[in-house]
C-alpha cells in the first residue's frame, strides 16, 4: 500500500488506543496518526503523547473518557490493546492476579464501549479490541489470561449484535506471539517446573515472533473503512499456530 493510499484511510477520524506506551498499541497509534487520524492514546505509564490512566481504576476510566471525548469533539474509533499477562500454575494462583487480568483484559475495554457508546453510535463507528489466540485454546500455565482473553472476546462479539442495529461495528483481532516487552516478560515467569512438551502445543508453523507492525495492519483493516461490513468478527493473526 502506498503512503497516498495510506493517508486516505483516516482523514480526521477520531481514535483512541489504549496501551500505546510502548510494544503494539504505540505501533497502532502511530499507524492511526500516519494515516490522517486524531489519536487519544492512553495507558497506565505515561509516555510521549501518552495520557497516564489506570484503566482498572473506575473514577480514572471514567475521567479518561470524559476527557477523550472533551478533547476530539466524538469518537470514531475506540481501539483495546491494553492488556497484561502473567504465566502461573494453578497452585500459585491468586484472587489478586485474576482480578488484575479480568480487570485489564475484560472490564475494561467493556466499559470503555459503554462510556463511549453514545459518540461510536453518533458517528456510526467502531470497536477494535486485541483478544487473543489464548482466548480459544487451552494453554498450560496461563488460565488467568486465557480466562480473561475469552471473556473479552465473547463480550466483544456480543456488543456487535447489540450495537449492530445502531450502525457500530465491534470486532477483534486474536494473535499469536508477538515481539513486544509483555512477551518476553511473560516468557520469563514461565514455572521453573514447567513442561515444555506442553508449552510446545502452542507453536506456530512460522517460527519466531511477530513484528507489531503484522498485527497493527489488521487492526486498522477492521477499523477501516473496507471492513464496513464486518462485524462480531475474530480476526486471527498468529503465523499459522496448529492447536
Amino acid at each position: 500500500m502506498t503512503d497516498a493510499e495510506r493517508a486516505q484511510r483516516f482523514p480526521d477520524r477520531r481514535v483512541v488506543v489504549t496501551g500505546a506506551a510502548g510494544g503494539l498499541g504505540q505501533v497502532v497509534a502511530d499507524l492511526f496518526r500516519s494515516e490522517g487520524a486524531r489519536v487519544v492514546a492512553t495507558d497506565v505509564a505515561e509516555g510521549d503523547g501518552v495520557v497516564a490512566c489506570d484503566l482498572s481504576d473506575d473514577a480514572a476510566r471514567d475521567a479518561f473518557v470524559a476527557d477523550a471525548l472533551e478533547e476530539l469533539g466524538g469518537l470514531d474509533v475506540l481501539c483495546n490493546v491494553a492488556g497484561v499477562q502473567q504465566f502461573a500454575e494453578l497452585g500459585t494462583l491468586t484472587a489478586a492476579g485474576l482480578r488484575r487480568h479480568f480487570d485489564v483484559n475484560a472490564l475494561a475495554p467493556l466499559l470503555l464501549a459503554q462510556g463511549f457508546s453514545e459518540a461510536l453510535i453518533e458517528s456510526k463507528g467502531n470497536i477494535v479490541s486485541v483478544a487473543s489466540i489464548s482466548a480459544v485454546m487451552g494453554q498450560p500455565y496461563n488460565a488467568q489470561y486465557c480466562a480473561s482473553k475469552a471473556a473479552l472476546l465473547l463480550g466483544m462479539r456480543s456488543l456487535a449484535v447489540e450495537l449492530g442495529t445502531q450502525g457500530v461495528r465491534v470486532n477483534c483481532v486474536s494473535p499469536g506471539g508477538i515481539d513486544t516487552p509483555m512477551i518476553h516478560a511473560a516468557a520469563h515467569g514461565l514455572p521453573a517446573t514447567a513442561d515444555w512438551n506442553l508449552v510446545a502445543k502452542s507453536q506456530s508453523v512460522m517460527p519466531g515472533f511477530m513484528p507489531p507492525i503484522e498485527v497493527a495492519e489488521n487492526l486498522l483493516y477492521l477499523a477501516s473503512d473496507a471492513a464496513a461490513s464486518v462485524t462480531g468478527a475474530n480476526l486471527v493473526v498468529d503465523r499459522g499456530v496448529v492447536w
